[in-house]
């Protein structure tokens, strides 16, 4: 069927769009179309007896009909059959006729252009043989390569004279893109064309070269391989000579870029580490289960911020003005801070750079929510830089700091490289938190690896398992935190400088709340100031009924509470005006007082007296109980003592003992029993038979709670001497201690807290070591030395005499 039994070009005729070939004037070939849009053509085309012309879609816009996203070159042509398939599928079969060109596509009606016939520019035969003559014998040097070209299209083009002919069908059997396909279908100067079709069909012939070379190559490998193996090798030679690897190829120089721009920041050793391992996974074929590994390991090299710091300069000014804006009270440790960094600024602004990175690790050592973790904060925002924080609390597993050997299945780089990951700065300020409770097993000791890292000898060249280099941890500021001080071992205390935060005074918690809680609770919890009415009375009842600790962490809860029924009356009640709490209504919004620390007592009394200790909360007053029975002068404890604690017990009863013995403590004979015999003789009897003849039951209250430590010995020695002596001890006396075999008093710990505690108990008078009287008594909040009477004892005679009535 020839074009003469159609209407004459250019005209409007039904659209198909193909999404891989390109179909060629003359051929005959079944279309296999699920699409909607080429269906209706198709069916436009049969129905209204018309030609359709195939075009193809352009790589990346398959399934499109928008302008632009195909070729406007295709093939004209008539449906010859048409069959509806089971899957939804349509299949023609094509016959083409000549080439066209769309001239007119229209969106809104996209399954039909206005297309002109496409014809090939005039030319000389005579100067078109010799061209052919070479393409002929660049065809047939393609068969002897290309086992699978058709054998009888050689004998067809050397039969056929016809030049547009013989460019169409070779056309049609080279493998090649879209775009050059386009390229040869399109051409409209034949001598131009074949031209470009012998050179198409040279770099076909050396390509299929270089792809038998692979195959060679890898034929060598396959005694040695699985047969899997072989096929990926194949695909990966084939895609490196042919470069389809595109996205991989682009990988690997985004990797070599990014390498290349840190290479002057980051350790030599790093460099040539990494640039290795991109070299290999180069090589390596992006479906190896090593690729993966091999790409993870590159990227998170590349993400470690080598060359990036937090620039501004460090200053003292900054940072007292932020620690003063932060935290009431803290003067010591403020002041430790601030002297800290006055070193870092000066090393600075003369410009000694060897000695930047050496100086001593702070370690903020205090119960908990007294500010340790804050005032790191602090010290972030005054140097601005990022802040990290590490939780070390029972981290058990070293690899977690010092990262996982690569060849261990989901390895990761250690905590520490990922904070400065995270900060995306070399130079942040990490808080290792709670340092004293890392732990050992059988994985390793994490105490070991921060022995390096708080190591300013060490720490510039920390080595993580993971990255297998060494990185510079010494511009990191790091700042430790811990609970306890005793459970840090000797050589990690070394390491550091302790700054001891205490427990808080009534008026200092006072102020806090006051100053920042109540503001900072109020703004979170969408209160005004306006709106809520809270007088001094009512803080200091809830800091001392319904708050027991040492900083303030559990105070902020208390205020939330109160302040979430403070909104809740005010939205439920539609009550606009000021919500009032005070001493009278606080039970409706807190309910009863949780908390109490025993008052003295006002009436003194036989065998109690006061004690004083330090909790993880802050300080308590413990009343020590005893009661004497008849018995052969055993001595009981009870309270949920440790065994230092019942050491001291036994101690103190020895101690006095010996005083009873030498006299220095006089005994009524009236209390001493007797037997009935020695009352019918009227025999005296010697004093030490009052703790021969009586059992003692020593008791501290609060049996729940353990207690342990050696600084009640003076406490439970009054309390002895009063129960035999049968002496009243003083009420309003509080006292702490330990105590010898031969009477003296040595100094104790946690003064602070304790003389705290029995600030709020009421106590007049306090005993307390010698040493510690004359060293630590300036650390005592003046509040607290106002309020009593504070006295140095040497001995357990100077406790007695201050003690007994």
């Amino acid at each position: 069927m020839e074009l003469e039994n159609y209407d004459s070009f250019p005209q409007e005729i039904p659209l198909i769009i193909e999404e891989d070939i390109f179909l060629y004037p003359f051929m005959i070939a079944p279309l296999f179309l699920d699409d909607k849009e080429n269906i209706a053509a198709v069916e436009e085309a049969i129905n209204n007896d018309k030609l359709v012309i195939v075009t193809v879609s352009k790589p990346g816009h398959e399934n499109s009909r928008k302008e632009g996203d195909f070729y406007d070159v295709g093939v004209i042509g008539n449906i010859m059959r048409k069959v509806s398939l089971p899957d939804g599928k349509t299949k023609v079969l094509f016959q083409g006729l000549a080439k066209g060109k769309i001239l007119n596509y229209s969106e809104e009606k996209n399954t039909v252009a206005k297309v002109d016939l496409h014809e090939t520019k005039e030319y000389s035969q005579e100067s078109i043989d010799s061209i052919i003559e070479v393409l002929r014998d660049q065809v047939k040097k393609l068969s002897r390569v290309n086992s699978k070209f058709p054998v009888d299209l050689i004998k067809t083009i050397e039969e056929n004279d016809d030049a547009v002919r013989i460019a169409d069908l070779i056309s049609s059997v080279l493998r090649i893109k879209k775009d050059d396909a386009y390229k040869l279908f399109s051409e409209t100067d034949i001598e131009k064309r074949l031209l470009e079709i012998i050179e198409t069909i040279k770099k076909e012939i050396e390509a299929l070269k270089i792809q038998k070379e692979i195959t060679q190559k890898v034929n060598s490998k396959i005694e040695k391989t699985h047969k899997d193996y072989f096929l990926k090798e194949q695909i990966k030679a084939i895609q490196k000579e042919l470069g389809s690897d595109n996205q991989k190829d682009n990988e690997i120089k985004a990797y070599k870029k990014k390498l290349k721009k840190i290479k002057n920041s980051m350790p030599k050793e790093g460099y040539k580490e990494t640039k290795k391992q991109i070299e290999k996974l180069s090589r390596m074929h992006q479906d190896s289960p090593d690729a993966s590994l091999l790409q993870t390991y590159i990227e998170q090299v590349l993400e470690i911020p080598f060359g990036e710091y937090a620039d501004a300069r460090i200053s003292v000014t900054n940072v007292e003005e932020q620690l003063n804006k932060d935290h009431y009270s803290l003067d010591k440790a403020k002041e430790r801070i601030a002297e800290y960094f006055a070193v870092k600024e000066l090393l600075e602004l003369r410009n000694i750079e060897t000695l930047k990175s050496k100086g001593t690790v702070l370690c903020f050592v205090g119960p908990p929510g007294v500010g340790k973790t804050s005032l790191a904060n602090s010290i972030s925002k005054a140097l601005h830089r990022p802040l990290e924080r590490i939780a070390l609390g029972g981290m058990e597993d070293v690899n977690e700091l010092r990262g996982h050997r690569r060849t261990y299945v989901g390895a990761m780089p250690g905590r520490l490289v990922k904070s400065l990951v995270d900060a995306k700065k070399m130079n942040p300020v990490v808080v290792l938190d709670e340092i004293d409770k890392l732990g050992a097993n059988h994985r390793g000791d994490p105490t070991a690896v921060m022995l390096e890292v708080l190591d300013p000898e060490q720490n510039h060249e920390f080595r993580d398992l993971y990255l297998n280099f060494a990185i510079d941890l010494s511009q990191v500021i790091f700042v430790a935190t811990a609970n306890d001080l005793r459970r840090i071992p000797p050589a990690l205390k070394d390491r550091m400088e302790f700054i001891e935060i205490s427990s808080y005074t009534p008026n200092e918690k006072y102020h806090i709340a006051k100053d920042y809680l109540i503001p900072q609770e109020l703004e979170k919890h969408g209160l005004k100031k306006s709106e809520i009415s809270m007088s001094k009375p009512t803080i200091e009842k809830i800091i001392s009924e319904y708050t027991r600790e040492a900083g303030v962490r559990n105070l902020r809860r208390v205020f939330s509470k109160l302040f979430r029924k403070a909104v809740k009356k005010i939205v439920s009640e539609n009550d606009t005006s000021k919500v009032s709490i005070n001493t009278q209504n606080l039970k409706h919004y807190l309910d009863n007082p949780i908390f109490e620390i025993d008052q003295a007592d006002k009436k003194s009394q036989v065998g109690v007296a006061n004690g004083l200790a330090w909790t993880a909360v802050g300080g308590d007053v413990l009343k020590t109980e005893a009661v004497k029975l008849r018995g052969k002068g055993i001595l009981s404890v009870t309270g949920n003592m440790g065994d230092v604690m019942k050491e001291s017990s036994r101690i103190s009863y020895s101690v006095v003992k010996l005083l009873i013995d030498e006299r220095k403590l006089k005994v009524d004979e009236k209390v001493i029993p007797k037997t009935a015999k020695e009352k019918e003789d009227n025999i005296s009897v010697d004093v030490s038979e009052i703790y021969k003849r009586y059992d003692i039951h020593l008791h501290i209250p609060e049996g729940a709670t353990p207690k342990d430590g050696p600084s009640a010995g003076i406490t439970m020695a009054t309390t002895i001497a009063s129960i035999l002596t049968n002496k009243a001890v003083k009420s309003d006396i509080a006292m702490t201690g330990e105590l010898t075999l031969t009477g003296k008093v040595l100094p104790i710990g946690g003064l602070k807290e304790k003389l705290i505690a029995a600030h709020k108990a009421k106590m007049k008078k306090v005993l307390i070591p010698r040493k510690n009287f004359q060293r630590d008594l300036d650390d005592i909040p003046s509040e607290v030395k106002k309020s009593m009477e504070i006295k140095a004892v040497d001995t357990i005679d100077d406790v007695l005499k201050e003690t007994l009535i």
